[in-house]
């Protein structure tokens, strides 16, 4: 792997830039290989990236070619940390403090290291001190530009007369990048528990396939009353308008389950939109990087290996290979569509589905779990009670149901009716709405035994724009003990 990584950052630098597909591809590389390798090998492949762009340095000291050396070891390392690494004990965003004052002191901090250029093993000692008890624990956002701005300020020492200095600036770099990540951050833990479930013949109905999902994702599937408290509260018909339910849905999630890998690469994706439909979207470099992540983590999950092995063994030009699979899926999930005429493409069927939009006052789409819990802790939600079940044995909504028909409102906009499943992780949803918008009908009827009911479901496809998910949900049409 060593030759691999060392030829792989030597075309990088070649043209002294990273574009967007190539930190794409950076990015798709490390997380090909995240979860494999001992932490000595994180260390290794960041401080090898430094190493490499030695070479690449001006003899002449030109400062803006070597200014742009320095953005594209922070656009590696960056990738790098993405993939690789995750915040220890990181505070939820609206705990964090925006941290100006900080800032200034990490500064002050990096000018003082990098004036006399180099990091001996005192200093990197204090480093960490000051990380951990100046700094302290910090979400993603803040690591981003705690290690951003340790490239920003070193530019600022760049000799343009002495070489030798300029080698000393990135070892330093590096030493600083080192003690931020040894503090503050951690390797990512990417093995998948063992699923022990029986296969399923591929040949099977999707009806059978669903409930094999289900089966799949029992080993990161949350526990009602462990990982999560609802409080259903009162009933209502879908055209009653008053509020039955004075407390919120959720009255507990535990902190460790946003943490779970896929559920944290998830829950980035969530601000990535903007509700208002005609509002015209454009995706960020960024905000593409987290997408594919999401992507690259979700495929490694027993639920999305057998939806691609489900749809490649029952559709029609599928893709047979991993990466083909990924971008169908970001082309069904993520790539922008016009859903109502105003300023450009305002919409995808991942926004929708997961996120909510909001169009002619009212809310569209909003049918997962994690988005409603988040919105609903900061504020944005009121939940206004449970529609009441139907089915040929009227069985009591309660709290430990895996399915809930609900109505809420979101910042002061109606959603009369939404189906959401409860507690599932984000990949069995993914699978789930791609076996059936690729394999399946508008209306996909199933029967769901979660355990301790048994819900009869109409899994609803919509097509958008061609061949994109323009909506996806569930209806609970049946709901009765298991």
């Amino acid at each position: 792997m060593e030759g691999q990584v060392e030829d792989f950052y030597r075309e990088i630098y070649a043209d002294n830039q990273v574009d967007q597909e190539e930190s794409a591809k950076v990015l798709a590389f490390f997380s090909s290989i995240a979860g494999r390798i001992p932490q000595s090998k994180i260390i290794w492949i960041r401080a090898t990236a430094f190493r490499i762009a030695v070479e690449f340095l001006s003899e002449d000291c030109d400062v803006e070619h070597n200014t742009a050396i320095l953005r594209c070891v922070n656009a590696i390392v960056h990738c790098a940390e993405l993939a690789l690494l995750e915040p220890k004990d990181a505070p939820d965003d609206d705990e964090e403090e925006e941290g100006d004052e900080i800032m200034e002191q990490v500064e002050e901090c990096y000018r003082g290291v990098y004036a006399d250029g180099v990091v001996d093993g005192e200093e990197s000692a204090e480093l960490i001190d000051f990380f951990r008890d100046t700094v302290g624990a910090s979400s993603l956002k803040r690591l981003i530009m705690l290690r951003a701005t340790a490239f920003r300020i070193a530019s600022e020492f760049l000799s343009e007369e002495d070489n030798d200095v300029n080698i000393g600036l990135l070892r330093s770099i590096n030493g600083v990048v080192h003690t931020l990540e040894y503090a503050l951050m951690e390797p990512k833990q990417l093995v998948e528990p063992v699923v022990t479930v029986e296969p399923l013949d591929l040949g099977a109905s999707l009806a059978e396939a669903v409930q094999h999902l289900w089966d799949l994702d029992s080993s990161n599937r949350c526990v009602p009353g462990e990982d999560y408290t609802l409080n259903v509260q009162e009933g209502k018909k879908p055209f009653q308008k008053y509020d039955a339910a004075p407390d919120p849905l959720f009255s507990h999630v535990d902190v460790s389950v946003l943490r779970r890998r896929t559920y944290r690469l998830f829950a980035a994706l969530l601000d990535n939109y903007v509700s208002e439909t005609g509002v015209g979207e454009t995706m960020t470099s960024h905000e593409r990087q987290e997408t594919w992540s999401f992507i690259h983590g979700i495929m490694r999950t027993a639920p999305m290996k057998f939806c691609h092995k489900y749809c490649v063994a029952n559709g029609d030009d599928i893709p047979d290979d991993e990466d083909g699979f990924k971008k169908l899926l970001y082309n069904i999930w993520f790539k922008m569509y016009t859903r109502q005429r105003g300023e450009g493409a305002d919409s995808s069927g991942f926004e929708h589905v997961f996120s909510g939009e909001v169009k002619n006052g009212k809310v569209s789409g909003f049918h997962n779990w994690i988005q409603f819990y988040l919105e609903e802790r900061k504020g944005n939600v009121d939940y206004k009670g449970y529609i009441k079940p139907r089915g040929r044995v009227e069985d009591v909504t309660n709290d430990d149901d895996h399915v809930l028909t609900i109505q809420f409102e979101w910042n002061g906009v109606e959603k009369m009716v939404g189906t959401s499943f409860i507690g599932v992780s984000p990949e069995f949803e993914i699978a789930l709405y791609t076996m059936c918008f690729l394999l399946g009908e508008e209306e996909n009827p199933v029967e769901l035994n979660t355990g301790t009911d048994v819900f009869g479901l109409n899994v609803k496809c919509f097509r958008y724009a061609g061949n994109k998910i323009g909506t996806t949900f569930v209806e609970a049409t049946e709901h009765y003990e298991a």
